[in-house]
């Protein structure tokens, strides 16, 4: 019984630092690039685009597919390292443990 306590608190402590770091995530941002920096997006911890920056030299009135495959890759990749920031804040509240649900 007295286990079953002690467990209850843990768990409850280690869902109130899960909110706490959530909620810092929202802050928390990283950025990708395309083309040699071309194109620079800042996404947050939750995977929200905050900028998209693109060199006027990448804007090209008769390739604008390449402009656009340049945007795709970098906010792509910019929602990789976010997922990968959040998960590694994550990890270190549950140590690594995989709670469905949570990501």
């Amino acid at each position: 019984m007295m286990g079953n306590m002690q467990m209850m608190k843990q768990l409850q402590k280690m869902q109130a630092e899960m909110a706490r770091v959530q909620e810092e995530l929202g802050t928390r941002t990283v950025e990708a690039a395309a083309g040699g920096g071309v194109v620079v997006v800042t996404v947050s911890g939750h995977l929200e685009v905050k900028a998209v920056k693109i060199d006027p030299a990448a804007i090209d009135p008769d390739d604008h597919t390449m402009l656009e495959d340049l945007v795709t890759a970098a906010m792509n990749d910019g929602i990789k390292k976010a997922q990968t920031m959040t998960a590694d804040a994550m990890a270190k509240i549950t140590g690594g443990l995989k709670i469905p649900g949570l990501m």
